[in-house]
């Protein structure tokens, strides 16, 4: 596998061309990365739902998310908090920051379309009706929480995601086969799912989807049998407390590791080489 000065110098050519790509295109795979995340999502909801352990559902929920960033990145998808990595080609100078933030743009209108797209065919195609229409009461369980955390406590569980996640990148592209690459990206999102820390594009899906869980009768009937506050599930707090203080401490996390790595392993300038010229006058050198 490449060494992190390697990988610096490598990454800073990789997100040259991310943010150079046409926009259509950034869109367009941003799509697909927000789906694959999502699925992600989807399938940590399906397995734990019925997992009255919560260390137990945590565990479960770790070994099986991760299989969505796998995807990602083995699809070439483009996914907004690994694409802070762009940060490097910044700090080489190989990209200017309007440039990061236009990939940005459109990576993550993407990203969320693609959730939101999985989030409905969840919501309204049936998976969610599994056990009794307990796959659809947990995702509103999940929701709900998430859109009760304070801002504070969204910038900072966001900030702690995307450290792992920029990690997990780095980890996979610095690995030269396939099963490198996997288990470079596999570890630090287990972590982060176990750990309960937030992720915006994984929160697309799983906010998206108790909002929309919660508008059908079913499903809404079922989360009142089962004593469930959903209160706090609205739109406006999936935006105000969770979807914008987690986005902004996504960007600072995955910012900041990049900041990091570059600095501890971006190429240094060497000095010029001492050459030593004869003199004209006498049998001795000089030094220039």
């Amino acid at each position: 596998m490449q060494t992190p000065s390697e990988f610096v110098n490598s990454y800073a050519l990789i997100g040259q061309k991310k943010a150079n790509n046409a926009a259509t295109k950034l869109l367009v795979l941003g799509v697909l990365a927000g789906f694959l995340i999502g699925m992600g999502a989807a399938v940590t909801n399906t397995a734990g739902h019925a997992l009255t352990n919560p260390s137990v559902a945590k565990i479960v929920s770790g070994l099986l998310f991760p299989f969505g960033l796998i995807m990602v990145i083995l699809t070439g998808a483009e996914l907004f908090t690994g694409n802070c990595l762009i940060t490097i080609s910044v700090l080489e100078k190989k990209v200017d920051v309007k440039g990061m933030l236009r990939n940005w743009f459109y990576v993550y209108l993407g990203n969320f379309i693609g959730a939101l797209f999985l989030a409905m065919a969840c919501a309204y195609s049936g998976p969610m009706s599994l056990n009794n229409n307990g796959v659809a009461v947990y995702t509103m369980k999940v929701a709900a929480g998430k859109c009760a955390l304070t801002f504070g406590n969204a910038v900072v569980l966001g900030i702690l995601c995307n450290v792992l996640v920029c990690i997990a990148v780095a980890m996979s592209l610095m690995s030269k086969n396939t099963i490198g690459r996997a288990i470079g990206a596999y570890l630090p999102i287990a972590f982060f799912v176990i750990c309960g820390f937030e992720h915006s594009v994984a929160n697309m899906y799983y906010i998206t989807a108790g909002l929309l869980a919660k508008g059908v009768p079913a499903y809404a009937e079922a989360a009142a049998a089962a004593g469930l506050d959903l209160s706090a599930l609205t739109w406006g707090n999936f935006f105000l407390h969770n979807l914008i203080p987690v986005t902004l401490g996504n960007i600072i996390g995955g910012c900041s590791f990049a900041s990091l790595i570059w600095f501890g392993f971006a190429p240094q300038e060497q000095p010029a080489p001492v050459r030593l010229v004869p003199t004209t006058d006498v049998q001795k050198t000089r030094i220039v």
